[in-house]
Formats: C-alpha cells, sequence, structure tokens
C-alpha cells in the first residue's frame, strides 16, 4: 500500500521553472500597472489590465476609468515597500479598486510568466510536449522519478490518490507539468492522463489564475495564454486575498488541514513559513507522540539556522511527532532535496 505523501508547494518550487519570485513579481506588477496616456493614446501599461478596468466601467456605469488608474498606481509606487502584491492588498482590505488591479496584474504577470518558462508548450511553433531535457534541474523531474518507480500504468491512479497537492502559488505548473509528462513516460493518450489527474488533490488556498483546458470548462486558461479583457476579468475574481483564503470555514481549508494530519510525509518545497499561510495547514497543534513514525522534510533556502531550528519545532508540533522526525535543509534545492532523502520520500 503506498504511503501518503502531501507536498507543500511554494514560490521557491515554481523558481526552478523560470517563474518569478519576490522582487521580480514585484517589479512586473509595478510595470503593468503604470497605466498612462499621451492625448488618448496609451503610452505606458498594460493594454489588456485597462481594456479590462474600461469593462469594468461600463458595467458599473462609470463615466471613465480614472478611479482605477488611481489604485494601480497606489500599488505601482508601493511595490518596492511591500512584501508582496498579497501583503499590500491585504493592507488595504476593503478597497475593491486596489484589490481588483491587484488581481488583474497578478493574472497577467503569472500567465505571462508560465509563457516564459522552461515547460511551456508552443503549439504555433510545432512542438507538443516538454523539452524535459530543459527540467532535469526542476524537482518535478524526480518527483515524477518517484511516482513511477515500480508503477505500471494500471496502477498510476492508486500511487496518485496517495499524493496530495497544496499550492500556494497561482501558477499551474504542477497540474501541466504532470499532464504532460505522464503522457510522454507511459506513451498514453491525454484523455487517460486527465481522466486520472482529475481524481487528484491540487488545492490552490488563493486560487489560481484560471483551470487548464483538461481539468474543468470554467474560467479557462491555457498554459501561458494571453487572455483578452473579459476572460483576464473573469479570472482575476477567482484569485483569494489573504483573508478569503484563510477563512477556517471553508471546505477546502478543512480538507487540506485534513492531509496534512494524515499524511505518513509532509514535503515543504519553496515555502517561506510565513504565518498567514501556516495558519492555512495547521489549524491547532497536536499533543506530541514519541513513537509516530510520520516524516517531515522542507527546503529552506536563505532561512538562518536560528530560523530553522524554530520552524522545525512548528511543523513536528503541527504534525505530533518528535522534533527527530523533520528534516528542514538550508543548503538543498527542491529538486536535490529527492536526492537527499529517496528512501524516506518514497511512496512505496
Amino acid at each position: 500500500m503506498a504511503k501518503k505523501l502531501t507536498l507543500i508547494v511554494g514560490a521557491g518550487a515554481s523558481k526552478e521553472f523560470g517563474l518569478p519570485i519576490g522582487y521580480e513579481l514585484k517589479q512586473k506588477i509595478a510595470t503593468l500597472l503604470d497605466i498612462r496616456f499621451d492625448l488618448r493614446d496609451q503610452k505606458s501599461g498594460d493594454p489588456y489590465i485597462c481594456s479590462a478596468l474600461k469593462l469594468v466601467a461600463c458595467q458599473d456605469a462609470l463615466p471613465d476609468i480614472n478611479s482605477s488608474l488611481q489604485a494601480a498606481w497606489m500599488i505601482r509606487d508601493a511595490m518596492p515597500q511591500a512584501i508582496s502584491i498579497d501583503n499590500f492588498i491585504d493592507s488595504h482590505q476593503g478597497n475593491k479598486k486596489i484589490e481588483l488591479c491587484g488581481k488583474l496584474a497578478i493574472v497577467r504577470s503569472v500567465l505571462d510568466a508560465e509563457k516564459r518558462s522552461k515547460i511551456f508548450v508552443d503549439y504555433n511553433s510545432g512542438k507538443s510536449s516538454i523539452n524535459y531535457t530543459n527540467t532535469e534541474d526542476c524537482w518535478l523531474t524526480p518527483f515524477v522519478r518517484l511516482l513511477t518507480e515500480n508503477c505500471r500504468v494500471s496502477e498510476l491512479e492508486e500511487r496518485l490518490n496517495s499524493v496530495t497537492f497544496v499550492i500556494f502559488n497561482y501558477d499551474r505548473c504542477v497540474e501541466h507539468y504532470l499532464y504532460y509528462a505522464l503522457q510522454n513516460y507511459y506513451k498514453i493518450p491525454e484523455q487517460q492522463v486527465a481522466d486520472v489527474l482529475r481524481n487528484v488533490q491540487f488545492f490552490h488556498p488563493y486560487g489560481s489564475v484560471g483551470t487548464l483546458p483538461w481539468q474543468a470548462m470554467d474560467h479557462v486558461a491555457r498554459f501561458g495564454e494571453e487572455l483578452q479583457s473579459a476572460s483576464l476579468l473573469e479570472n482575476a475574481r477567482q484569485i483569494k486575498t489573504f483573508t478569503e483564503g484563510t477563512d477556517p470555514d471553508s471546505s477546502e481549508i478543512c480538507a487540506i488541514r485534513e492531509h496534512v494530519t494524515t499524511a505518513d510525509t509532509i514535503l515543504f518545497l519553496g515555502f517561506a513559513f510565513h504565518k498567514l499561510n501556516m495558519r492555512i495547514i495547521s489549524g491547532e497543534n497536536r499533543p506530541i507522540d514519541d513513537i509516530s513514525d510520520k516524516r517531515n522534510f522542507a527546503t529552506a533556502i536563505g532561512l538562518s539556522k536560528s530560523d530553522c531550528l524554530a520552524i522545525s519545532g512548528e511543523i513536528s508540533h503541527m504534525r505530533g511527532c518528535p522534533e527527530g522526525n523533520t528534516g528542514l535543509r538550508n543548503d538543498l534545492t527542491c529538486a536535490k532535496i529527492f536526492s537527499a532523502y529517496t528512501r524516506a520520500i518514497a511512496l512505496t
């Protein structure tokens, strides 16, 4: 019987595929929202966001988009100071204009980053799959090796049912990569892979920039797609703020906590351990069971030794197991942690 594995995926994990984190994303958002005009002609900022704001103004019977532009400029000017766009939106909770402009910029930034990533499939250039030689240093490559080890195609669905993904990013790198990688490895049809993956637990506590075409028919956005104004607006409204994403009574939060509690192994990848995000997955600490065999592993690039010790203790208390069962490494990338703990993370 396969062991239950829950992966907690943060921005550092997507960085391995070429997506921006931290200051890079803030710079991109500031540039997109620097919407200015020379008489009637737009001379800077993103034209798709501008069109979406005009659509909202029309829907709300407003004479112009000036109030939205003020909000966009507030975000632009504050990005160098902000921890993240999410934190800035949360700091201005209740300001619907800032919330909308921020969410529009998130969707545009992330979709553009997907298009520039190592795993984008450009059908217009004749490609039909990912170039896997470009992903040897990315964590999903060793993960797929782990997933497919001693696993026949007839056993794939059961193997995947033991894995849960809690993805704190807005991108769809995990879902997109698995969709193509499993087709390539097993040489099975698209529909068969789609059917298998639809039964996998993918949680995005803060939403995503859209559903992939094989996942559902609502709020669809192809990986790296350039959405027009109406679709951009529709998908932006699916993004959740900190407040919306951390509602403890939501069914998704309850399900996430259940998977975190019951997993045999938890693996944190590129996760920054922000308090609000930890609150989503943890609920209340569990009593320590000295004989618990639950294991926890985490990448912690950039964190100090003292912070690693503190976070290791938090994880152990959250899981109700001895601190010796937690391996927090600030010297390993997301890809390399798989080779460091191959046997411990194995699904069988």
